[in-house]
């Protein structure tokens, strides 16, 4: 389970965040000011934080400066009412890695997360391995005991990411969103398209298999 840090003064804000945080199934940390978040960080491992700028003792721009000055390289989304340009050249100078504008949509905010996490893993773990399958991201291949794959992109980040979160639940909607982007418009039924051409080639492997879940969407169930 991934754990998120939020960092806001305003308690309202903080609440909203972490209830939407943990419906869609991260533990949730949460700080009223920079201060108390790094004191947070002295005690818990954290994979992602969310951070207001505009707070008290340490605003948002010193914290994010003094985690990347530690060596946290953890994602960091900043949410803040200001929106011209330099301020957000100033938060991504300091170091955050994604920005949005109150007042914020928060299933956008949840997609913005889990966007930040996966790109987050893959860029430290290039590679996963389920008993003898290994998809190797850098070649966009899945190799099993007995051949080697190289996938169509789409295809590989699809497989790729049902795998790095096995038994999450996956609306069409939420893999378009990441894998083909916000903006697309390609129909959303495209993903089940791919999810067929994945299940033809890899469905008679021991190691997982991909679920369909009635009316919401796609999961893996990984068996070793």
């Amino acid at each position: 389970m991934f754990k998120i840090l939020v960092v806001d003064d305003n308690q309202s804000i903080r609440k909203l965040m972490t209830t939407y945080l943990i419906r869609d199934g991260y533990k949730v940390f949460a700080a009223s000011d920079g201060l108390e978040a790094l004191d947070l960080l002295d005690k818990e491992h954290i994979d992602l934080m969310i951070a207001d700028i505009m707070m008290p003792n340490m605003d948002g721009y010193t914290l994010t400066n003094e985690v990347r000055t530690s060596k946290y390289n953890f994602p960091i989304l900043m949410i803040t009412a200001k929106e011209s340009f330099e301020d957000k050249k100033k938060a991504f100078m300091a170091g955050t890695d994604d920005y949005m504008v109150k007042p914020i949509d928060f299933d956008e905010m949840i997609l913005r997360v889990s966007a930040l996490l996966r790109r987050a893993k893959i860029s430290n773990e290039h590679k996963i391995v389920v008993g003898e399958v290994t998809l190797d991201y850098e070649t966009a291949t899945v190799t099993t005991k007995t051949e080697t794959f190289l996938l169509p992109k789409k295809e590989f980040y699809l497989l790729f990411k049902l795998l790095s979160y096995s038994k999450k639940i996956f609306t069409r909607q939420d893999l378009m969103d990441e894998i083909w982007g916000f903006d697309n418009e390609t129909d959303e039924r495209t993903v089940d398209v791919h999810i067929k051409r994945l299940r033809e080639k890899f469905d008679g492997l021991e190691e997982f298999k991909i679920i369909t879940v009635r009316g919401l969407g796609y999961k893996v169930e990984r068996f070793i």
